[in-house]
C-alpha cells in the first residue's frame, strides 16, 4: 500500500485538493495522480478504438460496453475510422483465472487533442481506465470532449466492497446486475452477497433442497443464475463473496432442517421470540455443513467465504442441558468459547474446500489461524486489535448505508484512522480495505438503488484514492456529477424516487410534493426500528414517503451553506439573502398548494404535519430577514413563538426529519444577535 507512484502523487494531490493549480475534474474516485494541460479531445462520429497487446473475449466485451455507454452519454452513433484510432488500448497480459485480492489494478490514461492512450498491466486496469475516460467526457461549446490530462492511477486498498443483503427482502438479479454496473463505474471490486439470514435463504442447494424450498418463500437464485451472475461480475472486475450467516441469524435454515437448531421447533420465517441458533455440539451439524460448504465452494469460485458469526444470541445454548454438559465436559467457560469451537470446526471444513474464512468481529479468537479475515462492524478499535494479533481485516463501521447518514459522514471514515493509525507498517498492511453495507430491512428492488447511490461512491473514493483526498466541498461537487453519470449506467436512484412520489400523489404533477420531499430525510441509525414498535413485517409494502426520499437532502445542505455565507457577511450579502428569500417563500407557500394531495392520498395523510412545519419554518425565516432589513429587534413575543415553532418542526414525524430546521434556527439567532447590537 506504499509505493513510489503513491509517494510522487502527494505534491500533485495537495495542489489539486486546494484547487489552486488544477481545474475541477468530475472524477470519482479521484485518481492517485492527475495532471492537466491545455487542449481537449473532441468526441465525434468517427470515434474509434484500437487494441494492442493482450486481447481476449472479455476484453472485447469490455470495449463493446464502453462504446455503448459512450454512445448513450453523447447520443452519437459512431462510425469508426480505423485509419486513425481515437483511443488506443494496451494490456500487457491477461488476468488471473479467478480474480484475487491484490491483483494489479493500475492503469495510465493520457488524453491529448490528437487522441488518447490507455495502458495497464492487465485488463483489470483497462476496465478502471475506461470508467475514468467516460467520467471525463464533458459538454463543451465545441461539442462533447475530454480535457487534456495524464492520469496515473492505482487503488489505495485492494478490497473495496459493497454488501447487499437479499435475505430480508429478495432483490432480483436484474437489479443486482445494474448495481454491479454502478460498482464498476466507481471501481468497487467486491460484492459481498448476504444470502441467508433469519428471514430468507436465497440460494438453491441441490444437496439440501429444503433450504430454499422451505426457507425462501419461493424467492431464491438457482445455481445456473448464480453462475451467470458471477460471470457478469467478473467481466466488470468484481469478485463475488457469498455470506451464509451462522451459527446465529439462521432461522431460515431450521424451517426445513430443524434438527440443526439448538432448540425445539417447528420454525417459521416469521417466527419471533428467542433467536434460534445452530447446535455446535452435534457431529451431525458438521456433516451437514461439510456437504453444504463443499457444494457452495464449487458454486462460488472466489477464495474467500463469509460465515457471518455476528450477534449470536446464546439463550438457546443456555437453555439446552446437552449443550451445557458439552461446555463443562470440554472445559469451556462461556458461549464465546463454544462459538470459537464451532468456528474452528467450520474453518477446517472451509480449508478442506480451499476457502479462506471471513467473518464479523465476533469470530476473532486466538485459536483460529491467522489466515482468516475479520470484518469489523464495531469500529477501528476492533479492526486494529485484529491486525495487531496478526489477522487481516476489513472495515465496515462507518459505511452502513442503511443508517441514512449523509455522504460527508461516510467520507470522513478511514480504515487507517483512530486506533488503526497507531499500528506499525506491518500491521497496517493487514488492513485489506473495507465494505459499505446495505442491509435490507427497509429496502425493496424499487428503492434499493436510492439507498445505496450516490453515497456509496464516496466510500469507493475513500478506499481507492489517497488519504489526502478529503475536501468535502470538492467531494459534493463531484458527487453531483457522478450521480448523473451513475443514472446513465442504468441505476434508478433518481428516477425511482419520482415514480414513487407520483404513486403517492396519484398524479404526474408532483411539484408541490417534491418541495416537501426534497427537504426531509429519514430518521437516522436504528430509530425506524424503535418506531416500528414490534417485529418488522417484511411482507408490508414500502410505499411511504420515508421509503421514497433521499437519505440526504441536497436542498437542505445547499440552504445551510447559503445561511452560513449570509451570517459570515454579518447578514449583508445581498445575493445570499435573495437565495434565502426564494427558498423560504417557496416553503411558506407550499402547504396551501400541497394540501389537495395530502387530503386525497392515504399514503400522504401522515405527512400533513410535516408540510405545516415547513410552512411555519419558511415564515419564521422570512420574518427574520425582515427584522434584519429594518435593523429592528424582534419583540419578545416573536422570540417565544419562533422558539416554539422551531421545537415543533424539529420533532420527527412519519419517520422523517425536516432538515432546514437547524439553519433557520441559525438565522433566527443571528437576527436576535445583530439587531440587538443595533
Amino acid at each position: 500500500m506504499r509505493n513510489p507512484l503513491f509517494l510522487t502523487a502527494i505534491s500533485v494531490l495537495a495542489s489539486f485538493a486546494t484547487g489552486q493549480t488544477q481545474p475541477q475534474l468530475d472524477l470519482m474516485p479521484m485518481p492517485a495522480t492527475v495532471q492537466t494541460s491545455a487542449g481537449q479531445l473532441l468526441i465525434g462520429q468517427s470515434f474509434s478504438i484500437a487494441i494492442t497487446g493482450f486481447r481476449d473475449a472479455s476484453m472485447n466485451g469490455a470495449v463493446q460496453r464502453f462504446v455503448a455507454q459512450l454512445s448513450r452519454q453523447t447520443g452519437i452513433s459512431f462510425r469508426p475510422n480505423s485509419a486513425a484510432p481515437t483511443l488506443v488500448i494496451h494490456a500487457d497480459h491477461g488476468r488471473e483465472p479467478v480474480q484475487r485480492v491484490g491483483e494489479d489494478e493500475s492503469y495510465q490514461l493520457t488524453v491529448a487533442g490528437a487522441g488518447a492512450k490507455l495502458t495497464a498491466p492487465n485488463p483489470l486496469g483497462i476496465l478502471h481506465g475506461l470508467q475514468s475516460f467516460l467520467q471525463l467526457v464533458q459538454v463543451t461549446s465545441s461539442g462533447f470532449a475530454l480535457p487534456a490530462v495524464t492520469i496515473n492511477d492505482q487503488p489505495r486498498f485492494p478490497w473495496r466492497g459493497l454488501l447487499i443483503d437479499v435475505s430480508r427482502h429478495f432483490i432480483p438479479l436484474d437489479v443486482l446486475k445494474r448495481n454491479l454496473d454502478g460498482m464498476a463505474a466507481v471501481k468497487i471490486n467486491v460484492l459481498h452477497w448476504h444470502l441467508s439470514d433469519d428471514q430468507g435463504f436465497r440460494v438453491e442447494s441441490k444437496k439440501f433442497p429444503k433450504l430454499q424450498e422451505s426457507g425462501s418463500d419461493g424467492l431464491y437464485y438457482t445455481q445456473a443464475e448464480i453462475r451467470d451472475f458471477i460471470a457478469y461480475a467478473r467481466d466488470r472486475g468484481i469478485r463475488v463473496i457469498p455470506e451464509f450467516d451462522i451459527p446465529g441469524h439462521s432461522r431460515s435454515w431450521f424451517v426445513g432442517y430443524p434438527e440443526l437448531s439448538s432448540g425445539p421447533g417447528p420454525y417459521t420465517l416469521d417466527g419471533g421470540g428467542v433467536n434460534p441458533i445452530m447446535d455446535p455440539t452435534r457431529e451431525a451439524t458438521y456433516k451437514f455443513l461439510g456437504k453444504f460448504i463443499a457444494e457452495m465452494a464449487n458454486l462460488f469460485p472466489d477464495a474467500y467465504f463469509h460465515i457471518g458469526g455476528d450477534e449470536v444470541d446464546g439463550k438457546q445454548w443456555d437453555a439446552n442441558p446437552n449443550i451445557q454438559s458439552f461446555l463443562h465436559t470440554h472445559g469451556m467457560k462461556n458461549n464465546q468459547d463454544l462459538q470459537a469451537y464451532f468456528n474452528q470446526r467450520l474453518q477446517k471444513i472451509l480449508a478442506k474446500n480451499h476457502k479462506i474464512m471471513v467473518g464479523w468481529d465476533e469470530i476473532l479468537h486466538p485459536d483460529l489461524p491467522k489466515t482468516i479475515v475479520v470484518q469489523s462492524w464495531r469500529g477501528q478499535q476492533s479492526l486494529a486489535a485484529a491486525a495487531k494479533q496478526g489477522y487481516s481485516g476489513l472495515l465496515s463501521f462507518g459505511y452502513y448505508l442503511d443508517l441514512m447518514w449523509p455522504a460527508a459522514r461516510h467520507y470522513a471514515v478511514d480504515p487507517m484512522s483512530d486506533a488503526a493509525a497507531t499500528m506499525n507498517p506491518e500491521e497496517q498492511k493487514r488492513i485489506l480495505g473495507g465494505e459499505a453495507c446495505m442491509w435490507a430491512e427497509w429496502v425493496t428492488s424499487e428503492n434499493v438503488d436510492s439507498h445505496i447511490w450516490p453515497r456509496n461512491a464516496v466510500v469507493a473514493e475513500r478506499l481507492w484514492s489517497p488519504a489526502e483526498i478529503k475536501d468535502v466541498h470538492s467531494m459534493y461537487t463531484r458527487l453531483n456529477a457522478v450521480s448523473l453519470y451513475l443514472e446513465g449506467t442504468g441505476l434508478t436512484h433518481r428516477s425511482a424516487r419520482v415514480h414513487m412520489l407520483q404513486r403517492m400523489a396519484g398524479t404526474a404533477d408532483i411539484s408541490a410534493l417534491r418541495v416537501l420531499a426534497e427537504v426531509v430525510e429519514p430518521v437516522k441509525d436504528y430509530a425506524r426500528w424503535d418506531d416500528s414498535k414490534g417485529p418488522i413485517d417484511f411482507h408490508a409494502p414500502l410505499t411511504r414517503m420515508i421509503d421514497a426520499v433521499s437519505p440526504e437532502s441536497d436542498v437542505a445542505r445547499q440552504f445551510r451553506d447559503v445561511v452560513e455565507t449570509f451570517i459570515q457577511s454579518d447578514c449583508k450579502d445581498q445575493a445570499a439573502e435573495a437565495q434565502l428569500r426564494a427558498w423560504l417563500t417557496s416553503w411558506r407557500d407550499n402547504d396551501v398548494e400541497l394540501h389537495a394531495l395530502l387530503d386525497k392520498s392515504f399514503l400522504l395523510h401522515e405527512d400533513t404535519p410535516l408540510s405545516a412545519d415547513l410552512s411555519a419554518l419558511g415564515a419564521a425565516g422570512l420574518e427574520s430577514l425582515g427584522y434584519l432589513d429594518k435593523a429592528q429587534p424582534p419583540p419578545d413575543s416573536w422570540r417565544v413563538q419562533t422558539r416554539a415553532r422551531m421545537e415543533e418542526a424539529n420533532k420527527p414525524k412519519a419517520g422523517l426529519l425536516l432538515m432546514p430546521v437547524a439553519p433557520v434556527q441559525q438565522l433566527v439567532e443571528a437576527t436576535e444577535r445583530l439587531t440587538r447590537h443595533n
